[in-house]
């Protein structure tokens, strides 16, 4: 740290307990008070440098006042500050230092210690220390504006605020190496093992350190919030980039907001162990300020602000109670970015004592809101439509299907606890649109869970539930579960097995679509060792899918008699269940004629195999709905 040396006699100042003396050997005739301290001085050496104390004397002396004492206790920077301006005075050696210049410009200021007083006086002599010292270094420049804290109003009116922030925000955006290293280093010393780094004309040991856009985090990370505000807004109007600006407040908000850290790192931990040495906790109000301040501070604009921040913050603000504004703000700078999510970002702790989930559901529902209305803004909601009403895949539509998938795994999570109520569960799987979900496999497997920890839900309330689920989006898999799965409704199970037969049938239509096109190959080309292979494992890959379309057969028939079965045993002669179709629908036994098929695109042709099995040929699929 830079230094200026005043002063060339030797410290006559001597100090017994609360009470300044100057051991010059001339009695005392004046004293001077700060606070709880008294100076035992001179009125001469006073007077001589500064206006202030030459009035306060003059009057004294006017009033005819036996004892000379002046009241100084406010004066900037207390009595440290008046005990270096005295030793001005005197001309007693001192060292001017970035820590001290502050101050001691502030009180030369006071004290009225100006050149029409005495050349060289010490308003004069701070002001060049400042300009061509302070500001010229970056650390230098970090330590005069935190000493600016204590005596903020007055150290702004001198513009020395400003003139430091100024010189920081710009030497954040320079290379280090042009003005010293950094104030905190990273990890300590280093040795070079290939020499030494020389810093004026003086090994240092130190390596190289090749810089990188956050290298001055930990040095502003000291400032207060006042003070770092004032920087960020000057770091903005210099144009600096918008993620290096996060990120600084990111690190500042760690530092200084404990609940951030909870997740942290082992790296992380000694980091903040260290900085607890220099700064207190904060308390929780002054936590909450800062919170919100700094939500004032963030960008807002998508993909600027990573989303642990934003989690980490909306959890601290929850658990502070910050203002229902700074939470709405996070929540919606989450939600335009929610596709940039992770499951663990949203199991947000549920500290409300009037709901007694788990996780904070409602929050996240929020959240979902706040993204698909950005969605529809920018356009992402306008699904395109190909043949068979199936969405096509585009570049605009990924992030909605990525939210879906988050939020499918989020009800997955959340399904199990007991305190969930249903409406609350239905609501948040329904809010997710349904184009956003190509396959609702994950749909199905958060409402197994649901089942499963709910028992005592009743026929119709499971029914509901399963409504927000397409069973003609569950992949062949999922049907066969799902077929199995004695949680879900009766009805949704005759649903599952009429669409996994479709599926089935669609499926060996298209696999006889291919064995014919071989056979027609077979007939002009030579055949080959590999090409018999394949055709025998179509076959194969038929005989097996046959089997099971008539298994399936089986069972909806079984299923459909057993319902006509408690229908008619219906005193009220109503059915519990109803389906909308003909009796033949689960059934293959009635071939439809081909001629049939050749007239109309919207039938299905069914032709007899070798085998008397029915086969389909290639032809578009007809669309089957059970009403439920």
């Amino acid at each position: 740290m830079a230094c200026l040396k005043l002063g060339s006699r030797a410290d006559v100042f001597r100090k017994q307990g609360q009470d300044w003396y100057c051991t010059t050997g001339l009695p005392s005739d004046i004293t001077v008070t700060v606070g709880e301290q008294s100076f035992h001085l001179h009125k001469f050496p006073l007077l001589s440098k500064s206006g202030l104390l030459e009035r306060c004397i003059r009057e004294k002396i006017e009033n005819g006042e036996d004892s000379c004492v002046v009241d100084l206790s406010d004066i900037p920077g207390g009595a440290k500050a008046f005990e270096l301006a005295a030793k001005f005075c005197y001309g007693v050696k001192f060292e001017m230092t970035a820590s001290n210049v502050v101050h001691l410009r502030c009180a030369a200021d006071y004290l009225e210690m100006t050149e029409e007083i005495a050349e060289g006086n010490l308003i004069a002599q701070t002001e060049n220390f400042l300009a061509q010292t302070v500001l010229r270094s970056w650390k230098d420049s970090i330590k005069a504006l935190h000493t600016c804290d204590d005596i903020l109003d007055l150290a702004e009116k001198l513009q020395i605020v400003k003139r430091c922030i100024d010189s920081i925000a710009t030497k954040s955006c320079t290379n280090p190496d042009l003005f010293g290293w950094p104030v905190i280093q990273y990890g300590g010393p280093m040795q070079s093992p290939g020499g030494s780094v020389l810093w004026n004309g003086i090994s240092t040991g130190a390596r190289p350190r090749s810089s990188s856009p956050d290298w001055w985090y930990d040095d502003v990370s000291c400032l207060s919030l006042p003070l770092y505000k004032k920087l960020i807004s000057a770091m903005e109007y210099r144009g600096i980039n918008q993620d290096i600006i996060v990120g600084s407040l990111n690190h500042y908000a760690k530092r200084r907001l404990p609940g951030l850290n909870r997740r942290k790192s082992i790296s992380d931990v000694s980091s903040c162990l260290s900085m607890s040495s220099l700064t207190s906790i904060p308390s929780e109000e002054e936590q909450k300020y800062l919170l919100e301040e700094i939500d004032r501070l963030l960008p807002f604009q998508r993909g600027v602000t990573s989303c642990k921040l934003l989690f980490g913050l909306l959890r601290t603000a929850i658990i502070l109670k910050a203002s229902p504004s700074c939470v709405s703000n996070l929540e919606r700078r989450i939600g335009m970015q929610l596709d940039k999510a992770t499951l663990e970002d949203l199991l947000i702790p549920n500290i409300s004592e009037s709901v007694e989930t788990l996780y904070d559901v409602d929050c996240v529902h929020r959240i979902l809101d706040h993204f698909l209305a950005m969605d529809q803004e920018t356009g992402g909601a306008s699904p395109g439509l190909g043949e068979d009403a199936q969405i096509l895949a585009s570049p605009s539509l990924m992030p909605v299907t990525m939210v879906a998938k988050l939020i499918d795994g989020y009800l997955a999570e959340v399904a199990p606890d007991v305190n969930l109520k249903l409406p609350k569960f239905r609501s948040l799987a329904a809010a997710v649109p349904d184009y956003a979900r190509p396959i609702d496999d994950g749909l199905y497997r958060a409402i197994d869970i649901y089942l499963k920890a709910h028992p005592y839900l009743s026929e119709s309330e499971k029914e509901e539930l399963c409504r927000v689920m397409d069973c003609q989006k569950l992949s062949l898999e999922a049907c066969t579960h799902a077929a199995q799965n004695e949680r879900l409704p009766l009805r949704v199970i005759v649903q599952v097995l009429f669409f996994e037969q479709l599926q089935l049938r669609s499926s060996i239509a298209e696999c006889l679509m291919v064995s014919e096109n071989l056979e027609g190959g077979s007939r002009q080309l030579l055949p080959t060792v590999s090409g018999e292979q394949e055709s025998q494992a179509l076959r194969e890959g038929m005989d097996s899918m046959k089997q099971r379309v008539a298994d399936l057969e089986k069972e909806c028939s079984t299923m459909r008699d057993e319902i006509e079965r408690l229908g008619r045993s219906r005193s009220t002669g109503k059915s519990r269940f109803s389906l909308g179709m003909k009796p033949q629908i689960c059934s293959t036994k009635e071939a439809v004629p081909a001629t049939a098929a050749a007239t109309s695109d919207d039938k299905i042709a069914v032709v007899k195999g070798d085998d008397t099995t029915p086969r389909l040929k290639n032809r578009h699929k007809k669309k089957l709905s059970i009403e439920a």
